[in-house]
Order: C-alpha cells, then sequence, then structure tokens
C-alpha cells in the first residue's frame, strides 16, 4: 500500500491533524526507497499509474466537487473544468513519457581519429529524487493533491510528498485517497505518493535531507521563506516557486478608439473571473488619457459571485485595495455591488506621472489578488516603453494593438518581463500543452522553468553523461539499437522517433 494521507476525517468533516516530524520522516524514507525501485522499471509503467490516477479522479468527480465547493466557494462550472484540467494533464505528462523528448537523449559515438581523441559520450536527463509539493488554495485540483506538479514529477520517476493546503483539508485527503488506490492498483511500489498537512509539516519536509526538489505555489512571502530554507540546507536543493504577478496589459491608443468597448468587457471578465484569484490576473492596465476602454468598464464590473478562498486572501485583498486606494491620485473608477461575505469589486486608475513617481511605484505594482485592477492613464505623447522597463517579473504580458501600430520597443521590453506575451485576448486561462510556459523573471517564479506544460518535467530532472560504458549498463534510452523508439540526437544529428 502506497503512503496516504496524515489528516484525520471526522463525522463533522475533515480535521487536518498536522503531521509529525517523525510522520514527515517516515512517508519521506518511503519516497527514497520507492524513488530506487521505480528506476528500475519501463517507463510505460509511469504512463500507465497516472492514466490510472486520471480515470479514478474522472470517476470520483461529482464528489469531489461537491466536497471542493462547500470548502473553496468556488462554483460548480469552474470546478469541474478544473477537475478536467487535472485528469487532462495526468494523461498529458503520460503521453510525454511514452513520446521520449522529455529525456533530452544525445549520443556522440567515440572518435579515436578527432584531435584530440574523442570517447563515446551518451547524455540523458535523469529524475532528482523524491520531490516535496505544496498545494496551492486557488486551484484545488490542478495545482493541489494530483496536480501538474505532482503529475510532472511522477512522469519522470521522481516520488511525491504533498503537503496540504489548510484551505481545503478534506479535499486533500480526499483526493489523496483516490491517488492512493489508483497508484496501488496500478503497481506503484509504496511511497510513490504521499501527503502531509501542517506548516510545521512543510518545513519538515523541505529541510529534509533526503527531498531532492521542492516546487511551491503561493504568495511571495510563503514562497520566499521556503526557498530560502531550500538554499540554506547543508546541501542546498533546487526550489520551483510560483509566487506573485501583476500581469501587466498595454492598450495602444488605436485599439482603444477602435474595439474600446470590447476591450473593456473582456478585461472585467478577467479580472473578475473566480473572484479575481487567479494568477494570471490583469492587475496592471495602460490604457490613453480618456480612454474608451475606462469608460465603458464600469457597467461590466458587478457582483462577485462567491467569496475568497480564505479568511486569509480576504484579509489580504481588503488591505491591498486600502493601500492602493490611500496612494495619492488614486481614483476609484468602477465598484461592483457588495455581496453578503464576497468581495467587491473594484477598478482603480491613476495618471502615468504618478505611476512613475518612485514614491509609490511599489505600492502601485504590488499584487491585489482578488478582483481589483489599476488602470495607468498615459497621455499619447508620452513614450511607454521607460515605465514598463521598471516593471518586475510577471507570468504574463498582454498587448492589444491596431495592424498599423508600431510596438517593436514594447514587444522587446515585455519579452523581458514575463514569461507569456499576448497579443490580444486576455492572460486568465492557460493552455495545457507541449509549448506552454507558466513562468516568468522574479517574483513571478524562483526559477527559469514551467509548472504547466510538457517541460514542466524538467524542473525535477538533472544531467547525467555515460562515457565509455559498456551498453549492458546503459539506460534504455541511451542503447544503441534504440529500443524505447524515442527521438534521439546522435552525432549532432536530431533522429525522429522510430516506433
Amino acid at each position: 500500500m502506497i503512503s496516504s494521507s496524515t489528516t484525520t476525517s471526522t463525522t463533522s468533516g475533515t480535521s487536518s491533524a498536522p503531521s509529525t516530524a517523525a510522520e514527515v520522516d517516515a512517508v519521506v524514507r518511503q519516497a527514497a526507497d520507492a524513488f530506487h525501485r521505480i528506476g528500475r522499471l519501463p517507463d510505460s509503467n509511469r504512463a500507465h499509474w497516472l492514466r490510472a490516477v486520471a480515470d479514478r479522479l474522472d470517476a470520483a468527480t461529482d464528489e469531489l466537487v461537491a466536497i471542493a465547493a462547500r470548502e473553496t466557494g468556488l462554483g460548480d462550472a469552474r470546478l469541474r473544468g478544473e477537475v478536467a484540467r487535472t485528469t487532462g494533464q495526468l494523461r498529458m505528462f503520460a503521453s510525454v513519457v511514452e513520446e521520449g523528448s522529455y529525456l533530452e537523449a544525445i549520443i556522440d559515438h567515440a572518435a579515436p581519429d578527432a584531435n584530440p581523441p574523442r570517447p563515446d559520450l551518451r547524455r540523458l536527463l535523469r529524475p532528482l529524487g523524491p520531490v516535496a509539493v505544496f498545494a496551492a488554495s486557488n486551484f484545488p485540483f490542478a495545482f493541489s493533491v494530483a496536480g501538474g506538479d505532482t503529475a510532472s514529477a511522477i512522469a519522470v520517476g521522481a516520488p511525491v510528498i504533498v503537503k496540504a493546503h489548510s484551505g481545503h483539508p478534506e479535499l486533500s485527503e480526499r483526493t489523496a485517497g483516490l491517488v492512493t488506490a489508483a497508484l496501488t492498483e496500478a503497481g506503484a511500489p509504496e511511497g510513490t505518493f504521499a501527503l502531509v498537512a501542517g506548516r510545521q509539516a512543510g518545513v519538515e519536509l523541505i529541510e529534509h535531507p533526503l527531498v531532492a526538489a521542492g516546487s511551491f505555489t503561493g504568495s511571495v512571502a510563503g514562497g520566499r521563506a521556503l526557498a530560502d530554507r531550500a538554499a540554506a540546507r547543508p546541501a542546498p536543493i533546487p526550489f520551483f516557486g510560483e509566487l506573485g504577478s501583476i500581469n501587466p496589459v498595454v492598450v495602444t491608443a488605436e485599439a482603444d478608439a477602435a474595439r474600446g468597448a470590447q476591450l473593456a468587457e473582456g478585461l472585467a471578465a478577467s479580472f473578475q473571473g473566480s473572484a479575481g484569484q487567479l494568477c494570471t490576473k490583469p492587475g496592471l492596465v495602460f490604457v490613453p488619457e480618456d480612454s474608451a476602454v475606462e469608460a465603458a468598464l464600469a457597467a461590466h464590473v458587478g457582483a462577485a459571485q462567491h467569496r475568497l478562498l480564505t479568511d486569509a486572501i480576504d484579509a489580504g485583498f481588503r488591505h491591498g485595495v486600502a493601500a492602493l486606494a490611500a496612494v495619492p491620485g488614486v481614483e476609484l473608477v468602477a465598484e461592483g455591488a457588495a455581496g453578503a461575505g464576497a468581495p467587491t469589486a473594484v477598478v482603480y486608475a491613476v495618471a502615468l506621472a504618478t505611476f512613475a513617481d518612485e514614491r509609490y511605484r511599489e505600492l502601485l505594482t504590488t499584487e491585489v489578488f482578488g478582483p481589483a485592477t489599476l488602470l495607468v492613464r498615459y497621455p499619447g505623447a508620452e513614450p511607454l516603453a521607460p515605465h514598463l522597463d521598471a516593471l518586475d517579473g510577471s507570468l504574463t504580458a498582454t498587448i492589444h494593438a491596431e495592424p498599423g501600430d508600431d510596438i517593436a520597443d514594447l514587444v522587446e521590453i515585455l519579452a523581458d518581463r514575463a514569461g507569456r506575451l499576448l497579443f490580444g485576448g486576455w492572460p486568465t486561462g492557460v493552455a495545457v500543452t507541449w509549448s506552454q510556459h507558466h513562468g516568468g523573471p522574479w517574483p513571478a517564479t524562483t526559477s527559469q522553468h514551467t509548472s504547466v506544460g510538457a517541460t514542466a518535467t524538467r524542473r525535477f530532472q538533472r544531467p547525467i553523461v555515460f562515457q565509455d560504458a559498456p551498453e549492458r549498463l546503459l539506460p534504455a534510452a541511451l542503447v544503441e539499437k534504440n529500443p524505447l523508439g524515442i527521438p534521439r540526437r546522435v552525432d549532432g544529428v536530431l533522429r525522429a522517433a522510430s516506433r
């Protein structure tokens, strides 16, 4: 049986009993043992495990959505869509395993006549070891117990210990039980997956000497604290944290004049979706003075559909809005209706001159997690590039322009500041694909890697080269006849899969 949750159930719900240091140590040691056993199994086994988990979660969708709705306040449609995304990405990572390019297999045959002579060199990526996954609050499925971090780690052969988020403890326990059952029935070794609970358990986990990597989605403060602990260990480990992002948007004067009302509707839907609790929410929008977007926006700002995820997030939203409103020159331009227990959506605006004032820049560019956005009014003659150059990193940046606009400078600067650059559209909604990148310069993330898409596997791998190795000792991916049929680069030439 695979290690499962350390939380406890009661008749009135689920009480997340904090995991003790001894319990954390036990599951990490099981994971370390599983790591070596997984490495001796065919890669195809892991693809089978991931699909088994996906099937089990799909079958339990109704039950899981009901628990999640009760604990998070998120709506039925949003949660069902998130379950589908979660199981879809589990199956995508199964395909990634089978396709094989994630291994980055490279062979350079020996060249004794070269100057100097070259040995036989064969390189691939191998898993790091057990991974500590810190679940997110705002995606109780896709970035939680069985989310993309768990899927991408297991895909490469790295066991996972998830630290449950306190915002949805019952859902975490139930999901963990389903994952555990699916992995057990699919034949995964004991220790492939486990769940722990409690703040101190998270500290014990990231500092455990057998944990080889960590991943986190949450606040800048929380992520930075864990990243610092990961770096301060006697043997530091890689830590991937997705932290804060304001996701700047630029609307050119021409786009504003041509499509202002349409853009206002799209912006309103984007910053209010899921009550603004999305890491890709557009929190800073540059619009021309006397903007048609601004004029039309108030008609689309309404009452929030549900409460915020946790009391802490609610308090943080209220504090952030108050801090923004207190900046001299900031104006309230739109406000939604107040709902019982729900946040009030707000749109503020400020002149570019105030935004450029160093006394206020930090306050005006701090993420407010919830349904709020800030418009920055720029005069038509004022170049925007220098002001964008001062922005911190974000997950996304968006440009709304017309075909005749010269936006080359904007593209160059925003491409330096974001992991995904949109031309039209809105950043909320992240497609799970081979090409997706969900990361960005600090403080968006703590590394250059992505937490969404096929290359999320790279976070939990490291290169190794086998020099002049006997073929019987090589990993299957590097054997001369390519028994896996995967794509490989051989003597500098990329060779397609041979299946």
